[in-house]
């Protein structure tokens, strides 16, 4: 690892008293000279001294939600290298170091560890099947190829964290990084890692189905910003496809009679005709739109200063 580099660790926690001194003591151990940043998210309990007294430098975000932590994290902290890790005492300090030289020796923007269970009760069945659901459904959407799109400890440079546009406030944060990754065609690698079981008495911030429900809206916005034509081409098609079949008994009448009788009817087909090619034209215009303000994003990500230019490669 090279020394150049000015390293720091983000650690957003949210009533994590019984963990956060173990997240802090195992990283300090593993980089002693690494700038340790507890982010605080309205913790009811010892959060904030225990914290302290592990030695970490302690902030407060009050507004409540894992994006807006991170969100204020990415904005107030300068380094070259940002390790994000959550603060339950679930992940493995020991391969900081390897994911670190993963992304420096290769120009990669981020490196994301896959979580592999060490026990059964370390990840619950259900958010395994809801996190490789949503992994899936990212990557057939956005042509990617992440395993673990969901996990919480990353190594990601300074040009990827000060490129990041954050607009969501909850769990959806790593959905939203991880279409952020696929859209930008940013450099990134998964390197898997040993995923252990919360502490007695520590439990999990997150709810399967409420979290779930907000990371696939979460998923449909970003499709609808991101790729509007695809979307409002699916509306398109499906709404050109009814008017179709609503007229088939009215063309065959016609055929047979030479009379339309269900008046109704027709006027019902003409107007979801119309909202068709309304739906088409909005998706033509939004798709401009959304190139627009790709180009901006990329131009803004590539003006940043890569790592390598940094140690002078």
């Amino acid at each position: 690892m090279n020394n150049k580099l000015d390293l720091a660790l983000l650690i957003p926690c949210h009533n994590e008293e019984m963990t956060i001194e173990k997240v802090v003591s195992d990283f300090k151990v593993t980089l002693p000279n690494l700038m340790i940043y507890v982010y605080d998210n309205a913790s009811t309990d010892e959060t904030i001294k225990a914290a302290k007294l592990a030695g970490a430098l302690v902030f407060k975000e009050p507004n409540k939600g894992k994006g807006n932590v991170i969100r204020r994290m990415f904005a107030d902290i300068e380094a070259d290298i940002f390790i994000m890790v959550d603060g339950d005492a679930t992940y493995d300090a020991s391969i900081v170091s390897s994911m670190i030289d993963e992304l420096v020796n290769n120009n990669l923007d981020i490196v994301i560890a896959t979580r592999k269970a060490s026990d059964s009760n370390a990840y619950r069945s259900g958010h395994v099947l809801g996190n490789k659901a949503i992994t899936r459904a990212v990557s057939f959407i956005f042509n990617g190829g992440f395993t673990d799109m969901l996990s919480g400890y990353r190594v990601m440079s300074r040009r990827f964290v000060k490129s990041f546009p954050i607009v969501s406030s909850g769990f959806e944060i790593e959905t939203e990084m991880a279409i952020h990754i696929l859209q930008l065609g940013i450099p990134y690698k998964e390197i898997e890692t040993k995923y252990d079981a919360r502490p007695v008495g520590s439990e999990s911030k997150l709810n399967t189905w409420a979290d779930g429900m907000k990371i696939l809206k979460m998923i449909i916005l970003l499709f609808k910003e991101q790729k509007p034509f695809q979307l409002f081409g699916i509306f398109f098609l499906l709404l050109l496809l009814l008017s179709f079949v609503l007229s088939i008994p009215l063309m065959l009448t016609f055929i047979d009679t030479g009379l339309v009788p269900r008046l109704p009817t027709a006027i019902l087909i003409i107007g979801i005709t119309i909202l068709a090619f309304v739906s088409l034209s909005a998706g033509i215009i939004l798709d401009s739109v959304s190139r627009a303000k790709l180009e901006n994003k990329r131009l803004h990500y590539i003006n940043l200063q890569s790592i390598h230019n940094k140690l002078g490669k």
